[in-house]
C-alpha cells in the first residue's frame, strides 16, 4: 500500500511516498482501509521534531482518518468489516491502511462523506470537549474565539453557535472574517487591524467575554484575556502563531477568571468512552445539517506535502484533506 513517510524531521518537503506492508490487526485493533485522512496543524509540527511526541522515523504523519473496517483483531465486537468508521491517532493516517485501537474509533452515519468525517474528528472533538467539558458553556454567554477561521477555530464557531453562545470571531483577514460569518459567528475583530480587548469592549458595552478559545497564542492571548467578563474561562487550545505566551496572573485575580488546558489528544486517550460519546453526537448533529464543516480543497496522499506547506504558511480556512 502506499504511504506518506517521514524519514527524517525536516520540512513537509521532505517526505516520501512509498510502499509499505499493509497492517494487521492486533487483539483490540481495526485496520481501516483509509478514504480520506485530515490534515492539522500538529502535523506540520511533528514532521519537523517540534511537536509534544517525537516518534522516532521513519514514520507516517497524520492524526485522524475515515473509511471502511478492513479487518477486526481478537476481543473487538463493536465492529466488523464493512463498517464506515473515523478513528483519531498521534501520527500514522497518511497511509492506505492503519491499525488503530477499536476504542479510538467512531462511527461514521450514511450520509456523511469520508471527506467530511475525517475533517471533523480533530476539529469538532477539541472543540466541543473545549467548550462543553472544559468551559461549560452556557447559552446567552458570549464566546471569543482567536483564529476562528482555522480548522479547530471555525468548530468552535460553528458550536458556540449551536449550544447557543453569542459569538465573536476574531482572525487576520476580511475573507477569514467573511467564512466566520457564514458559519455564525454574530460578530468579527480583524486582530491584524484592531486591538482585541478595544474591540471586545466596544462589542461587549464595556462587560467583557465569558469564554475565549485560543488555539493561536503568541500575541494575541494576553489582549484576549484582558477582555474577559468576570469569572470567564480562557481555553488553551494551542499555539499557532508559534510562540507560547506569558500571561500577567495578576489578571486572573482581579477577574475572577480561569485559565483552563485544553488537551483533546490526551482525553480521547485517558477517557475513551467520552471522548466516543462527543464525536457520536457531533456525527449526529453533522448528519442532521446542524454542523457543516468546511473542507476548502483535497488532495491526492501524493501531495501532503503541498497539503502542509498550506497549513504551515496560513493558506487554509476550515480545513483540508488528503484522499487515499
Amino acid at each position: 500500500m502506499k504511504a506518506v513517510v517521514c524519514r527524517a524531521y525536516g520540512p513537509p518537503q521532505a517526505l516520501v511516498l512509498e510502499d509499505i506492508a499493509p497492517p494487521r490487526p492486533q487483539a483490540g485493533e481495526i485496520v481501516i482501509h483509509v478514504h480520506a485522512a485530515g490534515v492539522n496543524f500538529p502535523d506540520v509540527l511533528i514532521v519537523q521534531g517540534k511537536y509534544q511526541f517525537k516518534p522516532e522515523p521513519p514514520f507516517s504523519p497524520g492524526a485522524e482518518v475515515a473509511g471502511v473496517v478492513a479487518a477486526v483483531g481478537a476481543d473487538v465486537t463493536e465492529f466488523a468489516p464493512g463498517d464506515r468508521v473515523a478513528a483519531s491517532m498521534l501520527y500514522g493516517g497518511y497511509r492506505g491502511a492503519v491499525a488503530v485501537p477499536a476504542e479510538a474509533a467512531h462511527r461514521v452515519p450514511d450520509g456523511v462523506s469520508f471527506e467530511v468525517a475525517a475533517a471533523a474528528t480533530l476539529a469538532y472533538g477539541t472543540s466541543y470537549h473545549a467548550l462543553q467539558d472544559r468551559a461549560a458553556l452556557q447559552p446567552g454567554e458570549t464566546l471569543l474565539v482567536l483564529g476562528a477561521a482555522g480548522g479547530v477555530g471555525l468548530a468552535a464557531v460553528e458550536l458556540g453557535r449551536l449550544m447557543g453562545a453569542r459569538v465573536i470571531a476574531a482572525a487576520s483577514s476580511e475573507e477569514k472574517l467573511e467564512t466566520c460569518r457564514r458559519h455564525g459567528a454574530e460578530s468579527t475583530v480583524n486582530y491584524e487591524r484592531e486591538d482585541v480587548r478595544e474591540a471586545v469592549k466596544r462589542l461587549t458595552d464595556g462587560r467583557g467575554v465569558d469564554v475565549v478559545y485560543d488555539p493561536v497564542g503568541g500575541k494575541y492571548s494576553e489582549p484576549a484575556l484582558r477582555g474577559m467578563a468576570w469569572k470567564g474561562r480562557h481555553l488553551v487550545v494551542g499555539f499557532a502563531a508559534g510562540e507560547i505566551p506569558r500571561v500577567p496572573l495578576n489578571l486572573t485575580l482581579l477577574k475572577g477568571c480561569a485559565i483552563v488546558g485544553v488537551f483533546w489528544g490526551q482525553f480521547a486517550r485517558l477517557e475513551p468512552a467520552a471522548n466516543r460519546a462527543n464525536l457520536d453526537r457531533i456525527m449526529a448533529w453533522i448528519a442532521a445539517g446542524r454542523l457543516a464543516p468546511l473542507v476548502s480543497k483535497t488532495y491526492p496522499l501524493a501531495q501532503a506535502a503541498d497539503a502542509l506547506d498550506d497549513m504551515m504558511n496560513r493558506r487554509v480556512q476550515g480545513k483540508v484533506v488528503l484522499r487515499v
